[in-house]
């Protein structure tokens, strides 16, 4: 039987291009060779689609994160699928390990959609509303998820409004891995955190912080059925006020700890609350779900993000394996599942 041919596509536009090689790096490594045939497509920070070579290696060096070269083997994405020196790839599946905007935002789903390429996780407008903060508040809120006390503004001429307090999050409303997010804990820093946060996006939001455990669930859509990981938290260094990129991805600072240290119950609560979420914004395949757990004992959903950290050490994969499904099992479910599901972009 012939292998199925998996483009994993990585890099991107965003300020997220370094992680997502980082997270292709592992499925490469990971990925099972005797199903499937790994094609590894790179787009450049300029926007540029290339085929790279299979023994392309994305790693950490000494603290420099690897990008996709400006240069290589050109790639046309046409009606009839992806080709490159007139040879079409032949893909059969489209792993999109890309973060943030242009990648985890709808506009590349959307592109498959179009040209009929099936591809890992949500649809057009799961991963649209889930990338916009502003727009996924709404939605777990109306099923019934509490959310965190906010204000969303478009320029750093604006009023805050009486009900929320210091502290602050202010954060680009479309941007992931906590670029551009500033915790603010007097008015006078609040102006200079708004136009940090509209270098990233045009549309920033200032959030009532939540004192609390950050928490975090994994949900994994394979096999006909819908489940929710344990839970685990993140726990960070001290030398950091909130978990940051640099936290996250540079220096190791970032623990999880699973099992999370909770009351009896909040666990469950808390995976009850992912699934109803992953519902609510109409994901599919895969998610990795924040909540915060307060000192005053209340579950609040921070956000969704449908292509989350993938390397073998990220929280996502981390969780799900928590459920008995090891990194190499979870890259075949999720493959599986896309090679199953419909195209429909009304989804």
């Amino acid at each position: 039987m012939s292998k199925v041919r998996v483009g994993i596509i990585c890099g991107g536009k965003s300020s997220e291009h370094e992680i997502s090689c980082v997270s292709a790096n592992g499925i490469l490594g990971a990925i099972d060779r005797n199903k499937f045939e790994p094609v590894l497509i790179g787009i450049t920070k300029s926007g540029k689609w290339l085929l790279l070579p299979a023994d392309t290696s994305f790693i950490i060096q000494n603290g420099a994160l690897p990008v996709v070269p400006e240069s290589g083997v050109e790639i046309s994405v046409t009606s009839r699928g992806l080709f490159s020196g007139g040879k079409n790839l032949a893909i059969d599946v489209a792993f999109p390990i890309l973060h943030g905007p242009y990648g985890e935002d709808g506009t590349i789903q959307g592109l498959f959609e179009m040209i009929g390429q099936s591809y890992v996780g949500s649809g057009v407008l799961a991963s649209a509303v889930s990338m916009d903060k502003s727009y996924a508040k709404p939605i777990f809120a109306s099923a019934g998820l509490s959310v965190a006390a906010g204000t969303v503004v478009t320029s750093s001429k604006f009023e805050l409004p009486s009900n929320l307090k210091y502290p602050l999050f202010v954060k680009p409303a479309r941007s992931g891995s906590s670029r551009g997010t500033t915790k603010v804990k007097t008015p006078t820093e609040l102006t200079a955190a708004v136009e940090h946060a509209l270098t990233f996006d045009t549309k920033v939001i200032i959030e009532q912080a939540i004192i609390g455990k950050e928490i975090e669930c994994a949900v994994l859509q394979a096999d006909g059925k819908t489940s929710a990981s344990p839970v685990g938290e993140i726990v960070i260094s001290d030398k950091y006020e909130f978990y940051d990129f640099q936290a996250k991805y540079l220096d190791n600072s970032m623990q999880l700890v699973s099992p999370a240290d909770l009351p009896a119950g909040i666990e469950e609560k808390i995976q009850k609350a992912a699934l109803l979420a992953f519902s609510a914004a109409g994901c599919e395949g895969l998610a990795r779900i924040d909540f915060f757990y307060s000192t005053d004992d209340q579950v609040v959903i921070n956000e969704i993000n449908t292509m989350p950290g993938f390397t073998p050490t990220s929280v996502y994969p981390k969780l799900i394996e928590k459920i008995g499904i090891s990194y190499q099992q979870l890259i075949t479910k999720l493959i599986e599942t896309a090679q199953n599901r419909t195209l429909n972009v009304a989804r």
